[in-house]
């Protein structure tokens, strides 16, 4: 999860690490889909991970009562959003992987840090 100004141009380095990273991965994602082979994708050397096992480490949410959510109907309905990616300096705004959401009061210190 990101801190991001949207009263700024500049972001910061991490921003702009982490933007980069995910143009890189959504470009391979359409280069798949293209038909274009790993191989090609790769375009040299690669690390080798050997004796690997797929696993699963918790990825940043948001939970909270949500009102108006598209797709979860209600007033105040409890929800488990998905990963979390971007949350404004303000506390205003918050990015998940699926969409948007506009924050009200957080919970205690909402587990931010700077």
């Amino acid at each position: 999860m990101l801190k991001f100004d949207p009263r700024s141009p500049d972001q910061g380095d991490a921003y702009e690490t982490s933007l980069n990273r995910i143009r890189a991965l959504a470009a391979d994602m359409e280069r798949i889909g293209q038909g274009t082979p790993v191989e090609e994708l790769v375009g040299g050397p690669s690390p080798l991970l050997d004796q690997w096992s797929i696993s699963e480490r918790p990825a940043g949410c948001l939970v909270g009562l949500a009102s108006g959510h598209p797709l979860l109907l209600g007033t105040d309905r409890p929800i488990m959003t998905s990963d979390l990616w971007l949350v404004s300096a303000d506390l205003k705004w918050a990015r998940t992987l699926s969409r948007w959401y506009r924050l009200g009061k957080p919970l205690g210190n909402a587990g931010l840090h700077s």
